[in-house]
């Protein structure tokens, strides 16, 4: 049976204004909209109009239930990250019990829970929760900055301008402490990012700036990692210490590094949260986000910014943490979808939970001593990200 050209669904897209009579629109009274008029009833466009109204209002519904449940999934996270974090104050050397932990962070009595809990755990447990992250957050801006699914903090130099920062700072100014290098390595970090963002923002193919941006990150790591290299080689002393700096470790770096590292952290949280509306857009292209009314130059910026800010005060803490940035991004993605509002709120927890897990399970697998965090962050991403991406193929296969 044909259908007519008056059935509900057709007649719901005719424009009211329409004339009654038309090339394919029998003339007269036989209009079934004056009809229903006639009879009293309710025309067909309208309610078909007030039918995709109301349809409209009822997908909210749908939309502030699944905003509620991914709000209650972060409260979840965070949760969970409190939860590591007694669980990292409690393992190590001297493992103690969760309830004398919970006791010991509400009483510094001077027992010597206390005194191991707050003097030699507490830095090390919260500098972790700071530096994943930072990293990750910075990781989720950067693939958004640059729309590059394998891009990842230190792809910019800011990996390899610490290093040689805090080689600099070994061999031509005798600084050991890791309080005291902290400072050149940030300082590394920006100048390095800040050289690689000034040579391609330049450039006369705007459009691909953030090809540029890569190619020239991975040029100038390349440099510096030759130079780092042989300033250690002819360096024993140089060498001896930043040997234990480059593996990325938690270990003895007090709240000297951890003060240092926060405000410019907090700067850059808030910076990239508040550019999450921004990426979205920016998300599908620079001319396409142009035209919804975005500067893509500034959002570029303060993105980069943002990257500087978070990658170059956590690597100066903690060392070069790899696959942070890389990892949990990805994992966010395949969860919760490719909304960067989200990603970046979700990243926080995230990030502080991959390296809590590291540095725990590098102080329990090697116990009376420990692994450090980087190597086993690496160790741990890097099967999760090829799980995932092997599962998900699978899947749309």
């Amino acid at each position: 049976m044909s259908s007519s050209r008056y059935d509900d669904h057709a007649i719901a897209h005719i424009p009211e204004g329409e004339g009654a009579a038309g090339p394919n629109r029998p003339s007269g009274g036989s209009d079934p909209r004056s009809a229903d008029r006639r009879a009293g009833g309710q025309a067909p466009g309208r309610a078909g109009s007030a039918g995709r109204a109301s349809g409209r209002d009822g997908s909210r519904g749908p939309a502030r239930g699944r905003e509620g449940r991914r709000f209650a999934v972060l409260v979840l996270c965070l949760g969970l990250v409190a939860l590591l974090a007694l669980v990292s104050l409690g393992v190590g050397s001297r493992g103690i019990a969760l309830p004398s932990v919970w006791h010991a962070v509400l009483h510094d009595d001077g027992s010597p829970d206390a005194i191991i809990v707050w003097r030699l755990r507490m830095p090390r447990t919260v500098l972790a929760v700071v530096v994943g992250a930072a990293l990750a957050l910075a990781g989720v801006v950067m693939q958004a900055i640059t729309r590059n699914p394998l891009a990842e903090p230190g792809i910019v130099g800011v990996n390899a301008g610490a290093s040689f920062a805090v080689v600099i700072a070994i061999a031509a100014f005798h600084v050991t402490a890791v309080s005291g290098y902290v400072w050149f390595a940030f300082a590394g970090a920006v100048l390095a990012a800040l050289l690689v963002y000034t040579l391609t923002s330049k450039a006369a193919a705007r459009s691909n700036h953030h090809t540029r941006l890569v190619l020239a990150g991975a040029a100038l790591s390349a440099s510096l990692g030759a130079c780092t290299g042989i300033l250690t080689m002819f360096n024993t002393e140089a060498f001896d210490s930043y040997r234990f700096w480059v593996v990325g470790s938690l270990e003895n770096r007090g709240t000297g590094a951890l003060t240092a590292t926060v405000p410019f952290v907090a700067a850059g949280v808030l910076i990239a949260l508040a550019l999450g509306p921004s990426f979205n857009a920016l998300a599908l292209g620079d001319d396409t986000g142009a035209a919804l009314g975005l500067r893509v130059p500034w959002v570029r910026a303060g993105g980069f910014l943002a990257v500087m800010l978070l990658c170059g005060a956590s690597t100066a803490a903690a060392g070069p943490i790899a696959f942070v940035g890389l990892v949990v991004p990805h994992v966010l993605r395949l969860v919760l979808g490719p909304d960067l509002r989200w990603l970046l709120a979700y990243a926080l927890p995230g990030g502080a939970a991959l390296l809590l897990v590291s540095d725990i399970t590098g102080r329990v697998i090697a116990r009376p001593g420990e692994i450090e965090a980087g190597v086993v962050t690496s160790f741990i991403g890097a099967p999760v990200l090829l799980w995932l991406v092997v599962r998900r193929k699978g899947a749309v296969a």
